[in-house]
């Protein structure tokens, strides 16, 4: 009997930690069981009944939704939530009232421009929490973040009164790949200790990458290992796919998964084609958290 009537698509469902009574959604949409509801809604796990006590408006695409146990952090291509202006592309929302709570003031602003980019919109795509709760990778279409440089991705502190962009970065992430796919960081876990992160990401090659020349470089169309450590960081290991994306992401302390549409691994001198000593790994891909190398059977 469980059926709410969304009249589009569902981008992101998140609960609170232990308070499973609201399921809290964001995707493109204008309408929750025929109530006016835009992008953004709390459903009630019981009845699939809209949460009206829960503010619904987004005035465009909400992309990820996360809950903390005080917070419903929100990232999107909006520039205003719940009748708040304040904290576009991405917010903190009350989990009783919907409303922007502050927690989150990061001033997220830019796009990537180089030579024929395609058309790309300010937004915030992705995010994925800590295991210990303190951290938040946030990945998106930005250039600037908490008045700091940041590209493709940006490590958050979510613990304290106000959430803060950390120092973690990297000079890789500020590099370009192909111009139609400007923005090609789309997923990341955390290994179970929280002291690596992994990333996965489209882009099939670099912008400046001569045609045929190999092996291939930089972060597109690869799975990466990165240190945590908050500072500047280089990769652990890069394992590149051979141009073919992945979109998703988990972690045990035994495997890194990496998921998407790969045919091969460990393939940096092959694009669309296998290179020499690459394997056969299609649609998900278990490596080492130390090497990067494929797990074979």
């Amino acid at each position: 009997s469980w059926a709410p009537d969304i009249n589009g698509t569902v981008n992101s469902i998140a609960f609170r930690h232990g308070k499973c009574s609201h399921a809290y959604i964001g995707g493109s949409f204008t309408s929750v069981n025929g109530t006016k509801a835009s992008n953004i809604a709390a459903i009630s796990t019981w009845t699939g009944a809209l949460v009206n006590t829960f503010a619904h408006h987004a005035s465009a695409t909400v992309e990820t939704v996360r809950a903390l146990n005080r917070h419903i952090l929100v990232g999107g291509f909006y520039t205003s939530i719940n009748g708040s202006s304040a904290n576009p592309y991405m917010t903190s929302l009350n989990p009783r009232t919907g409303r922007d709570d502050r927690f989150v003031h990061l001033r997220i602003s830019g796009h990537y421009q180089y030579p024929r980019v395609g058309n790309n919109l300010t937004r915030v795509y992705n995010q994925a929490l800590s295991h210990s709760g303190r951290l938040d990778l946030v990945m998106g279409d930005f250039t600037s973040v908490g008045g700091k440089k940041r590209q493709q991705i940006f490590m958050l502190r979510i613990s304290g009164r106000k959430a803060k962009v950390t120092r973690w970065t990297s000079r890789d992430f500020s590099s370009h790949c192909v111009t139609v796919e400007p923005f090609y960081i789309r997923a990341a876990s955390w290994s179970p200790d929280d002291r690596t992160i992994y990333i996965a990401t489209t882009g099939r090659n670099l912008a400046s990458r001569p045609g045929g020349v190999f092996p291939l470089t930089g972060l597109c169309d690869a799975a990466a290992a990165f240190p945590a450590t908050k500072t500047s960081v280089q990769p652990i290991w890069i394992n590149y796919t051979g141009c073919d994306s992945l979109y998703s992401t988990a972690a045990d302390a035994g495997t890194a998964y990496f998921g998407g549409h790969p045919r091969w691994s460990m393939n940096p001198d092959g694009c669309n084609h296998p290179g020499p000593g690459s394997y056969t790994a299609k649609g998900i891909q278990g490596l080492s958290p130390t090497t990067g190398a494929l797990y074979l059977n």
